[in-house]
């Protein structure tokens, strides 16, 4: 897999292989429990860089909100972390400890070769997962051969993740540390029972 960034954004981009991804799995409750606890405690990361990363290109982050801080404020209410199968799932609870947008793509859904994170141009678009359509125009987002798959607000119904994922791309849409990078390839072992290459 091959990913090139155009616009002045830093992400972290990880390709993952050898993956078996299964339903939701009782003992990552242990993890479902540590976000609950951070978003109690306060203790996650802090939800301005992400807004900034919005603002940078004009939207408004309180209008179309990140995925991160979206799964926050939705943990806030009381509600819980929402499961979908065992690799969506460690995306969702680090996304919101760590207060950064994830986007999620089956690589053998992806069209072409490489993933090209850019602006959407005008009339851009793609079927978001549970949405009718996700207008990406003068966005942030991820596209391959074929357009945009998705963005740090909400990924494409044609690259999901699903229990016949054996190859993923994983994007951070913001700089995260070492020792996260580490903690993300270690719940991918456990939870995706594959192995993760950093791409950039």
């Amino acid at each position: 897999m091959k990913a090139r960034c155009e616009i002045d954004v830093d992400p972290v981009i990880l390709e993952l292989y050898e993956l078996e991804v299964t339903p939701p799995r009782d003992d990552f409750e242990l993890e479902v429990k540590r976000a609950e606890q951070a978003v109690r405690t306060g203790e996650v990361g802090p939800t301005d860089r992400a807004r900034e990363l919005y603002r940078k290109f004009g939207l408004d982050p309180t209008r179309v909100r990140p995925s991160s801080e979206a799964l926050l404020r939705r943990m806030k209410k009381g509600e819980p972390l929402p499961r979908i199968n065992s690799l969506v799932d460690v995306a969702n609870a680090l996304s919101v400890q760590l207060q950064v947008p994830v986007g999620l793509y089956d690589l053998d859904k992806v069209k072409g070769e490489e993933l090209v994170i850019r602006l959407g141009a005008e009339g851009e678009s793609y079927a978001g997962i549970g949405k009718e359509k996700v207008n990406v125009a003068g966005r942030i987002c991820v596209a391959d051969a074929e357009g945009p798959i998705g963005n740090p607000s909400a990924d494409s119904a044609r690259t999901r993740i699903t229990t016949d994922t054996e190859r993923a791309a994983w994007i951070y849409f913001l700089p995260v540390s070492d020792d996260d990078i580490d903690r993300t390839a270690e719940l991918i072992a456990v939870f995706g029972r594959g192995l993760v290459r950093v791409i950039g």
